[in-house]
Formats: C-alpha cells, structure tokens, sequence
C-alpha cells in the first residue's frame, strides 16, 4: 500500500508543481523535477529510496512512450527537405560537446577531485573520455516535454526532433569507443576490442531499429481492426510495452527501437488517431517521469562534485551550441536554426543515466565517480535545460505560448 500511496504523491505533487510552475511563467517541466527533489530521501524524504528503485521501471516505460511520439514526428518527406542539415548538426553538436568537455574535465578534474595516485593518463583522461561520450546525448523526454507543452511544429521543431532521434545512436556509439579506449588506460590487463569497440554497439542499434521496425509493420497492420479511440490507446500502449520488453531482454536501445515504431505509423497511415491516443495520457507520463528523475538527488553528490559537474555542464553546453551552429552553416540551413537549435540540444536525462551505470561497472574504481558526477550534472541539467528548450522554441518562432492550467 505505500508503494500506491507513494505514486499518488508522485503524480498529485507532480501536478501541483507543474501548475505552480506554469503560474510562475516557468517551464512544467523545471516545477515536476523540482517538486521531486523536495520529496527526495535526501531532502525531505517523503519517497523512500527502496520506492524510487521500485519505480525506476515507470522510467523505462515513459521514455518508450516518449520516443514513439517523437517517431511520429518523424514524416520521411519533411525528413528529405532537411537531411543534410539533421547529419552534420547531428555529427558536429555530438563532436563539439565530447572534445570540449574532455578537455574541461582532463584539464580542470584534477583541480576539484582528490584521487590517490591519479596520473593524466590513468585516470583523468580516461574518466574524461567516458564522462564526454555521455555529454553528447540529448534527452528526448524534456525535449519532447516543451514541444507538446507549446505545442510546437514547423521546419525547426522537426530538424530538432531528427536530431534528438540521430544523437540516441551516435551517444553510444561514442561511449563504447571511449570504454574501449579507457579501459586499457585504466587497466594495462585489459586489451582493446574492436568488436566490443565498435562492432557491438553498431549492430545493437541495427538490432533495435530491426525490432522497432517489425512491431511498428504490426501495430500499423492490427489498427485497421480498430476504430474507437479508447481500445487505439490500448492497442498502441500495449505495443510498446511488448517492444520495451523485448528490447529490455536483448540489452539494446528502448528509446531507438520505440521511436521507429513511431515514425513506421506515421509513415504508412494517414490516421492521427495512433499518435491522438497516447496524448492523451503524456501529461501524467511526463509528469511521473520528470518527478522521478527529480527523486535522484543526491545531496552529498552535490557538495562533492557539484561545482565540477556544473563546469561540465558548461563545457558541454558551449560544444552543443558551437557544433550546431557550425553544422547548420555548413548546410545552409534556415537562421533560426543556425541561431537557436543549439539551444535546445542541452537535455541530459534517462539514456545518460543508463550509460553511467555501466560506467559504473566497468571501472571498479573509477566508476563511482563517474556516476556521481554524471549523476550531478543531470540532476541541475534537468532544472535548468527546459528553460533553453523554451527559449528557442518561442525565439524560432515554432512554440505557441499556452494559457495557465
């Protein structure tokens, strides 16, 4: 019964800060993480920490349910008009941050951080290679959270969306190279993999598109037998749970696999009614979502690496910015694009995370301190980037400002 009374909580709390949020002119999204934080076991511990474990799986859920809506963003006729824009904005945003944000941590982690032994090459350069792949992801749920908040649409809303969707790949990607790369730094028993490198994680993102694809051949195919709205919800809703556990079991990309699934409906049928059904439950699945991850807060991770983990941010926020604007230019892509789109690429949640765990297991020694500062910096990234994603939706002209509520 705690655990039904602790997501009560959750949502009616999530509510209430959302609204608060809204009434303040503030993103709903900064109100939810923020209200997560105050519940959090180490502030005001109203949410234990065995319950934020337990509702960790409503994460993996909401991300599927996230990463569909933003495939069905994804029209492969819009998609043509602006590829090469989506490519070299994706290649040179995720470039930027990695290299800008290994050298904020090699040069400036010995200055914060009081390691035993560290040398540059054992310790500082290899950390700041694993912490930099994970700089370069975008998190699709807050990005999502402000294009259906505003209700945003146009030329930049879908290059920003392409994007997000291409950054998923090249993140982890890159975070196997920088582990095959760091973990022989590390560890001089350990020998450098090309399959485990490179191999491996191009074919789990071809395994997970593979598997989105099917179920999303099926979905479009089981719809024809649905008419009500209602049961579409159950239909879609049932899907993607199916695909999120599938993918679950092969240890691929969740988020890859669902936003397929996503853009395979929109592109083989006309009906709104497939993405109209999940709408319908986003603000409560934002809602939960946003809170949990505001349930993370870590105060003693915050005093101890909190001034690095913002320096981080910097670093990463300043790739992002940079290496958009110069893919932009280089693809003639339109002004607001070249302006603002950087911008909106500072989300960090779930997918780095979930990277950092592994971190965190790989290097016995390190790890814990990779996690923590990851950790850190998606907990003042979660409350400050929806202010940016805003900013540039309304600057680019896309986001429609919405009556309080």
């Amino acid at each position: 019964m705690n655990f039904i009374l602790d997501l009560g909580i959750i949502i009616t709390a999530g509510f209430l800060g959302g609204a608060l949020a809204r009434r303040l002119k503030f993103p709903r999204v900064s109100g939810y993480v923020i209200v997560g934080v105050l519940l959090s076991p180490s502030l005001f511990n109203v949410i234990s920490h065995t319950t934020v474990e337990d509702l960790d799986v409503f994460t993996t859920i909401a991300l599927g349910i996230i990463a569909y809506s933003i495939g069905g963003r994804l029209h492969l006729g819009a998609i043509r008009r602006i590829e090469k824009s989506i490519f070299l904005i994706g290649t040179f945003q995720g470039a930027a941050a990695f290299i800008l944000s290994i050298l904020v941590i090699t040069f400036l982690a010995p200055l914060f951080l009081n390691i035993s032994g560290a040398t540059m090459l054992t310790v500082y350069l290899p950390m700041a290679l694993v912490i930099a792949a994970m700089a370069s992801a975008t998190a699709p749920a807050a990005v999502m959270a402000e294009v259906h908040e505003f209700r945003a649409s146009g030329p930049f809303t879908t290059t920003l969306l392409s994007v997000v969707a291409f950054d998923d790949a090249i993140a982890v990607v890159l975070f196997s190279v920088a582990l095959g790369i760091a973990l022989p730094l590390v560890d001089v028993s350990q020998a450098f993999s090309f399959y485990q490198t490179l191999l491996l994680p191009l074919l789990q993102i071809a395994g997970s598109i593979a598997v989105g694809a099917v179920f999303g051949f099926a979905l479009t195919f089981a719809a024809r037998q649905v008419k009500n709205r209602a049961l579409m919800l159950v239909l879609v809703l049932g899907t993607i749970l199916m695909c999120t556990g599938v993918i679950e079991l092969l240890g691929w990309s969740a988020v890859m696999a669902n936003l397929v699934i996503g853009a395979v409906v929109v592109n083989r049928t006309p009906r709104r009614d497939m993405f109209l059904a999940i709408e319908g439950i986003e603000d409560v699945v934002f809602a939960i979502f946003f809170v949990l991850a505001g349930l993370h807060f870590e105060l003693a991770v915050m005093q101890t690496v909190g001034l690095l983990a913002v320096l981080v941010l910097v670093g990463r926020l300043g790739g992002k910015y940079l290496g958009a604007r110069a893919g932009a230019s280089i693809a003639g892509a339109p002004e607001p694009v070249k302006k603002y789109l950087g911008f909106a690429l500072m989300p960090k949640a779930a997918v780095t995370l979930g990277l950092a765990l592994l971190a965190q297991r790989a290097f016995p020694e390190l790890g814990d301190i990779i996690f923590n500062v990851v950790l850190a910096t998606v907990i003042i990234n979660e409350i400050f980037s929806p202010f940016l994603v805003r900013y540039a939706l309304l600057k680019a002209g896309e986001g429609k400002e919405q009556p309080d509520s």
